[in-house]
C-alpha cells in the first residue's frame, strides 16, 4: 500500500480531473485540517475540524466500499458524469491500495472496475441484478 506521503506527492496524477476534486475531497478525511491549504481547501467558517482517519488499509477499503457503492449507484442510473468521477475516484483507491486494478477498463459507465473491485474485496454490492440487460439497453 502506497504511503500517506506517496499519495500527497502525487495527488495532481490520482486526482486528474480537474472537475470537482472528488478524489482530493475524500483523501482530506485522512489529513489534519491544517494541511488542507496545500491542496487548495480549508475549514469552512463555524464548521468543527473533523477528526481525522488513520491511514490504515482497514480505513481505506472502508472508503472505498462507499465509493464503489455509490459508483454503482450513478452507473445503474446512467449518470454518465457522474459514473466517470467515481471511476476515477475507485481507480486511485485501487492505484494506493496496489492491487493491480488500476488498468481495467472502463467498459460501461465504469461497470468493469467497479466489478472488479467489488469481486476482489468481497463487498456483496453486485449480483446478478446489478448490471443486468435493462443496463446496458440504449436509451
Amino acid at each position: 500500500m502506497k504511503t500517506l506521503d506517496w499519495v500527497k506527492d502525487h495527488l495532481d496524477e490520482l486526482d486528474n480531473t480537474l472537475f470537482d476534486c472528488r478524489f482530493t475531497k475524500r483523501f482530506l478525511d485522512f489529513l489534519p485540517v491544517k494541511d488542507w491549504p496545500k491542496f487548495g481547501f480549508e475549514l469552512k467558517e463555524g464548521e468543527t475540524a473533523p477528526e481525522v482517519k488513520a491511514w490504515t488499509e482497514e480505513n481505506i477499503l472502508a472508503q472505498l466500499r462507499d465509493d464503489v457503492a455509490f459508483g454503482i449507484e450513478k452507473a445503474t442510473d446512467h449518470r454518465g458524469i457522474s459514473a466517470g468521477l467515481m471511476f476515477n475516484v475507485v481507480r486511485s483507491w485501487c492505484i494506493i491500495l496496489e492491487n493491480g486494478l488500476e488498468n481495467t477498463p472502463y467498459g460501461y459507465y465504469g461497470d468493469k472496475l467497479f466489478r472488479a473491485v467489488d469481486k476482489m474485496y468481497k463487498f456483496g454490492l453486485v449480483d446478478e441484478n446489478t448490471f443486468d440487460e435493462n443496463f446496458y439497453k440504449e436509451w
